[in-house]
């Protein structure tokens, strides 16, 4: 059976520090690439449905995705970036 790599969309936060004199020089810092990333950090808040995977050049596909009942919203299917095979 085909072993497949599927890439998701998900919204995570992180916490970074930085120095500054203000808040806002801070942020200023932190836009220009500033600051240290907090170790353990990262947190998954949601996956991210307003983004995903174009099945319009991939007409097979959408057909097989919607016979299985996988809503398609535009074209695409949310939250899904990329699907690649890693086996066959």
């Amino acid at each position: 059976m085909p072993v497949y790599e599927i890439e998701q969309y998900e919204v995570h936060t992180q916490k970074f520090r930085v120095s500054g004199r203000t808040r806002a020089q801070a942020i200023k810092k932190f836009l220009d690439h500033g600051g240290e990333v907090v170790d353990d950090s990262l947190e998954l808040i949601e996956v991210c449905d307003f983004l995903g995977m174009s099945v319009d050049d991939q007409p097979d596909l959408a057909k097989e995705l919607k016979r299985l009942g996988v809503p398609l919203d535009d074209g695409r299917v949310a939250s899904i970036r990329s699907i690649e095979d890693v086996e066959s």
